[in-house]
This record gives structure tokens, C-alpha cells and sequence, in this order.
């Protein structure tokens, strides 16, 4: 698994009762984006260490477009 700042991670609950959790990856601790990840969960906006497990997958933010955006002038009135 591997992960960029800006991506959000999605932990699906495995368990009976478990809800599902998603953050956004706001650190990493190895320059190749593999866990663990520092993550600010949705559901109460703190920052903790995450080591994903088998039920979490990661949504990819598209990078290249928010460092590439469009010219302002092609959305001109």
C-alpha cells in the first residue's frame, strides 16, 4: 500500500457493529508513501499514527491536476 499527502483512507468496519472511518493522510513516515500513515480522521478531526490493516484502502487525490490547474481565462464569463 501506498499513499501520498491528500489522500483520503477508507476503513471499512469487519467487525459486527463497526462503523466504517476515513481520514485524510496529512503525514508520512517513509519517503516511498508506505505505512504508517499520520491520518486526520473525519468523524473527530484528530491526528493519529495509522497502521492500515487488511480493511482499509486508499482514494488516491489526483495531485497532477491540483499542481497543473486549468488557465483561469477558460473560465471567463
Amino acid at each position: 500500500m501506498k499513499a501520498a499527502v491528500g489522500d483520503r483512507i477508507i476503513v471499512q468496519g469487519t467487525r459486527p457493529g463497526a462503523a466504517r472511518r476515513d481520514g485524510e493522510i496529512v503525514g508520512l513516515h517513509h519517503p516511498d508513501g508506505s505505512p504508517p500513515y499520520d491520518v486526520r480522521w473525519s468523524d473527530d478531526n484528530r491526528v493519529t499514527e495509522y497502521f492500515p490493516g487488511p480493511d482499509a484502502r486508499i482514494h488516491h487525490f489526483d495531485h497532477e491536476h491540483v499542481a497543473n490547474p486549468p488557465h483561469p481565462h477558460l473560465f471567463a464569463d
